[in-house]
């Protein structure tokens, strides 16, 4: 598809929900993915540790690829190689391998309200579709390990790792999944969980509910279209920060149904 959406699939409705992964399906940055960088640069042998503090600051660099690469180049230049693309691309491999076992391994949960929304909208008829920095391999082990087997197949796109050369905060990645749905920006919502992630999908133009982690809690939401703590179960409402409130202490999709028969016409 050459446009970026096609007219005769925008029929004024509803249509598609695009989810950032890391952080906002399952908080695996501060379960996995920190742990599995720490046990990749033990493998190697090296004597790096990245803590919670450090961790934090590096994830405003996007992609582990360049996470890895920006940590050589400026936390520890004295112990960069000659090659330090090629250093980061064996430590990001041997990092994935680690990261995938551990989600095999049952150890990580979605995040409230994650699953009960991913199912209720693929049985009313929504698109979904995923825009992520990491890996497609991660995110299908993931979906695999949390919702059960063939869980990726739930998601029409999955725009992930280096499906385009700039990663979030730039929004090519929106735009990407957006061109692939065939759909315009109004006839979608985003869920993030990150500063750089509401700049990425904002960028395209997305309304974007956000629900932040402990790493990403005092990050800039402005411009976020609700800001949340979770998204909410039946039994245990969501906490409201900021945007639009959710009429039932959670996101369903008769909540999205009525949002964006209230603000889809600014947007078009």
């Amino acid at each position: 598809m050459n446009t970026l959406f096609d007219p005769d699939l925008d029929d004024g409705l509803l249509q598609a929900l695009i989810f950032d992964v890391d952080g906002t399906l399952a908080d695996t940055e501060r379960d996995l993915h920190r742990v599995a960088f720490n046990r990749a640069f033990r493998q190697a042998g090296l004597d790096w540790t990245w803590d919670v503090a450090t961790y934090g600051r590096l994830l405003n660099v996007a992609g582990g690829k360049e996470r890895i690469l920006h940590y050589i180049n400026t936390c520890v230049p004295h112990q960069a190689p000659a090659d330090p693309e090629a250093l980061t691309r064996e430590l990001h491999a041997l990092k994935t391998d680690i990261y995938l076992d551990l989600l095999r391994s049952g150890e990580i949960a979605l995040r409230p309200g994650v699953a009960r929304l991913l199912r209720e909208a693929r049985n009313g008829g929504f698109r979904l579709a995923i825009a992520t920095t990491t890996t497609y391999a991660n995110v299908v082990t993931l979906l695999q390990a949390t919702l059960g087997d063939g869980a990726h197949k739930w998601f029409e796109v999955i725009g992930a790792g280096d499906a385009v050369p700039n990663k979030k905060p730039a929004p090519d990645i929106y735009r990407y999944v957006l061109q692939k749905l065939g759909l315009p920006p109004s006839a979608c919502f985003a869920f993030e969980d990150s500063g750089n992630g509401l700049r990425a999908s904002v960028g395209a133009g997305l309304r974007t509910i956000v629900t932040p982690t402990v790493y990403t809690a005092r990050e800039d939401f402005s411009g976020a279209f609700s800001i949340l703590s979770d998204l909410g179960e039946p039994d245990s409402d969501c906490n409201h920060f900021g945007g639009y409130r959710p009429q039932h202490g959670m996101i369903d999709t008769a909540q999205l149904d009525a949002w964006h028969e209230q603000t889809a016409a600014a947007l078009a």
